[in-house]
């Protein structure tokens, strides 16, 4: 069972040298998150996940989910995991305590939120869909809906699920056929979603579906999307719960992975809903809940691969092989350089992402306390900036990670038994789901990159040379393999303007490669001024062995990561032209 008491050093000097947490904690309104309040958060946090989560994790990936009756049946351990979690007020920690929320940071919540998904991937999807659900209605909700909706959500009794795909409407939303048609003061909504997460349960007693649909009049195409709130039941003026509204699961996906998370096609009939923000506005309020569930995905990527990585970590320290170099008697696989290779990429692509996840997420906490709107704005183009990166490159690395974690356990990896196997699957969903990793790079490359002419990228690059600049002379060799990378990243961000003058297919093209190459210079710059604050840390000292494994874990990472940075450089150099070349005829003719 994996120790998350082990990740929780990494994390603080996560949250307190990269995110700026003490800063954030001088913001007004977030002054209880003081260091001793982050800590006891996260140390009780540690203990839910390791005791209450965890347990769950192989029952539900052998027991999935079933569809009785009209209604999805979970392992009875997840309704008990999710209780305490509900009862624990683990849901409210960064919301309004106008609603029971806690008014703590939204950083805060995030290695929490690592924690539930390192224990639990299937389990955490159904809190983080329902935190999504409260940022969507909390921006863009009538009062009348937050006051009526949010306390229940907020406290956790009640989830939230985000219904937007359908059979016919998958990245593109402008072809969605769900309809909804006045009625009084409220809609009736009817159609059919796909893959729609926790889309049914029995955990909670209430379902917040927020379904986009159109408006009779509604123009074509996105500008015509509305959202609705649709409860699984109804709610009295008094707040307590009427009758089964006409909205629920028609079956379930059967799944590579994560098969105690219900994903449901969703079925509704006349149902009773409510309009969430303006007529036709509905996509814009989606993306609210979107966009951090993007960066939520990322958050996922890094929990799969601490999971995957403790896992081979214990099984390389308990596995008995033959003599390694230097020594004549059998001993433990982690005595072999291509193991310590192994553990040692899963372990700093780990961090690196939680790094680059964190600094993200906390951004978007500067950006809502920040002094002035010039302050605002550019905190908020960082956060958009990095929100592609954590999506795409920390879940990309996951794949990674999990695999070298079956890797590491040879044969016994390859059987269920060990559970290794489990990450691996799990882990394929997240380049695909909450906007495909290809749309996420088109994403950087497009709206993020050339849209305001590389101006947040540019700021960004200057941001970490500041950070090379300001380095300890003891990591002067990682600093200058960084400065070569950054300037890589840099020239590609010039290529990519250049190149999309001419070509409508360069962005396209390139764009993969482009968000890779910005990911694992990212996650460097980030390894960097974690070894710095390492540093200084020591110099004070502080004789923590996790000080020098993290130096270590930079040396390695600079050396042995970073360089990947050249390959994905050459490829946007490259263009268009390779990628193109073969058109669709020639791809055809291995048919005829």
């Amino acid at each position: 069972m994996a120790d998350y008491n082990a990740p929780l050093k990494d994390m603080k000097l996560t949250l307190d040298h990269v995110a700026r947490m003490p800063e954030l904690a001088q913001k007004p309104g977030f002054e209880d998150a003081s260091a001793d309040m982050v800590d006891a958060i996260l140390d009780e946090a540690a203990r839910v996940a390791r005791d209450v989560v965890a347990p769950s994790n192989w029952e539900g990936d052998q027991q999935g989910v079933q569809l009785k009756d009209g209604s999805v049946v979970c392992p009875e351990s997840f309704k008990e995991a999710y209780q305490q979690y509900a009862e624990g007020g683990w849901g409210s920690l960064q919301f309004d305590p106008e609603y029971g929320g806690q008014g703590l940071p939204f950083l805060l919540s995030i290695p929490v939120m690592e924690m539930w998904h390192s224990a639990n991937m299937a389990w955490g999807l159904c809190p983080m869909l329902s935190q999504g659900a409260v940022e969507c209605l909390d921006l863009n909700g009538s009062d009348e809906l937050k006051e009526k909706y949010l306390p229940k959500l907020v406290s956790g009794e009640w989830t939230g699920t985000m219904n937007l795909t359908e059979s016919n409407a998958g990245s593109d939303l402008s072809v969605v056929r769900a309809k909804a048609e006045p009625e009084g003061d409220h809609y009736r909504v009817s159609g059919e979603k796909i893959f729609i997460t926790w889309g049914d349960h029995q955990m909670a007693e209430n379902i917040i579906h927020l379904v986009l649909a159109r408006l009779p009049d509604a123009p074509a195409g996105v500008r015509g999307i509305s959202l609705f709130l649709v409860p699984k039941y109804l709610v009295n003026e008094d707040g307590s719960l009427g009758e089964l509204n006409t909205a629920g699961p028609l079956s379930l996906e059967h799944k590579l992975g994560i098969h105690a998370s219900p994903t449901c096609v969703m079925g509704f009939d006349n149902a009773v809903g409510y309009l969430v923000g303006e007529p036709n506005r509905g996509l814009a309020c989606m993306f609210t809940m979107m966009n951090n569930a993007r960066l939520s995905v990322g958050l996922q990527g890094v929990s799969i691969s601490e999971r995957a990585y403790q896992q081979a970590l214990q099984y390389a320290f308990e596995r008995i092989q033959g003599p390694a170099v230097g020594t004549k008697e059998p001993g433990p696989i982690i005595r072999h350089a291509d193991v310590r290779r192994m553990l040692l990429t899963m372990k700093t692509l780990t961090e690196a992402g939680r790094a680059i996840a964190y600094d993200a997420c906390g951004s978007l906490d500067f950006a809502l306390k920040a002094d002035t709107e010039e302050q605002k704005e550019l905190e908020k183009a960082r956060a958009a900036l990095l929100t592609p990166i954590v999506k795409g490159w920390c879940t990309e690395v996951a794949q990674e990670v999990t695999s070298l974690g079956v890797q590491v356990h040879g044969g016994m990896g390859y059987v269920e038994e060990t559970g290794a196997a489990q990450h691996f699957r799990d882990a394929r969903i997240l380049p695909i789901y909450e906007g495909t990793n290809g749309i996420q790079a088109l994403d950087l490359v497009g709206r993020k990159t050339l849209m305001d002419k590389g101006e947040a990228l540019s700021a960004l690059v200057q941001e970490m040379r500041s950070s090379v600049a300001a380095c300890d002379p003891s990591l002067t060799p990682q600093a200058k393999q960084l400065e070569e990378a950054i300037a890589g990243l840099d020239r590609a961000r010039e290529q990519l303007l250049k190149g999309s003058v001419d070509d409508e297919q360069w962005a396209g093209a390139v764009a993969y490669n482009f968000m890779m190459l910005a990911g694992y210079v990212c996650g460097g710059w980030q390894l960097l001024r974690q070894g710095n604050a390492v540093v200084r840390l020591m110099a004070e000292g502080e004789d923590d062995p996790y000080l020098q494994a993290k130096l270590e874990s930079v040396r390695f990472y600079m050396a042995q990561v970073l360089p990947r940075w050249k390959g994905h450089a050459d490829m946007v150099a490259d263009g268009s032209r390779s990628i193109m070349a073969l058109s669709e005829e020639l791809f055809a003719s291995a048919w005829e």
